[in-house]
């Protein structure tokens, strides 16, 4: 049994199709990048996953259990964690007090702490007390993360954590990423950058119009494959049609 099975998946917004009988599987201690060009129909799978979109068909499946129409919050408490595009912190409160207000949220025990956080992102230390507000993207986004981590997530999902961010902020999100993945986080990576999300990777996934249109280990699925289904352009090694 995986740990996260998506099954025939469709979701909208409106009239428009933005995720088309999506199935994917995602064992215990993965990290799959999800990657595509804008309007692939990424971020409305992440959502859908995290229970913020309502799919219009399919299911999905936690842990061997039905959570197509479990409410976010208590995906939240089953451990499921979104960092959302934007971070989306409370700007007034201070970092300490967005940490554990996602702490307190989730009411489950684990590894993560606010300690254990703060080793991950030692830059967040110094800013305990600082608003949200007056952060840098930067910091922020390891401010969001943190709180993802602190709800002691099963599954971490990841939405264009580095967009909007200086190279230097990037470099040393991705350090932070990659001790993530060394720790055993079970991980789905939403990412524009194909050298980030290659090289923190165990399998890559490509969507194309709503749909997967290449799968395959991280080691086995060349640059050239990925730029290619990325932009249409070819099939390379795809995924084999589900059947009717």
């Amino acid at each position: 049994m995986s740990l996260l099975e998506v099954d025939r998946l469709d979701a909208r917004h409106g009239l428009l199709q933005a995720v088309r009988q999506v199935t994917l599987r995602v064992e215990e201690g993965e990290t799959v990048a999800l990657v595509g060009a804008n309007g692939a129909g990424k971020t409305t799978f992440l959502r859908s996953i995290a229970g913020a979109h309502q799919p219009a068909a399919g299911s999905i499946r936690f842990d061997g259990r039905d959570v197509t129409s479990v409410p976010p919050h208590r995906r939240v408490r089953m451990g499921i964690a979104l960092v959302p595009e934007g971070r989306r912190l409370f700007p007034d409160m201070t970092v300490e007090e967005n940490l554990r207000v996602a702490e307190a949220g989730a009411r489950r025990s684990g590894p993560w702490t606010l300690a254990r956080v703060i080793e991950v992102f030692p830059m967040l230390d110094a800013l305990l007390r600082h608003r949200a507000a007056s952060l840098s993207g930067g910091e922020q986004q390891a401010a969001s993360i943190g709180r993802a981590l602190l709800t002691n997530p099963r599954l971490l999902l990841l939405d264009e954590v580095s967009l909007g961010l200086a190279p230097v902020a990037v470099e040393g999100l991705y350090g932070s990423i990659a001790e993530l993945v060394g720790s055993g986080t079970t991980i789905v990576l939403v990412e524009q950058d194909l050298t980030r999300a290659l090289a923190v990777a165990t399998r890559v996934v490509c969507m194309l119009e709503g749909r997967i249109v290449l799968e395959g280990a991280a080691g086995d699925v060349t640059r050239e494959q990925v730029v290619e289904a990325y932009f249409g352009l070819g099939r390379g090694p795809a995924r084999e049609e589900q059947p009717a």
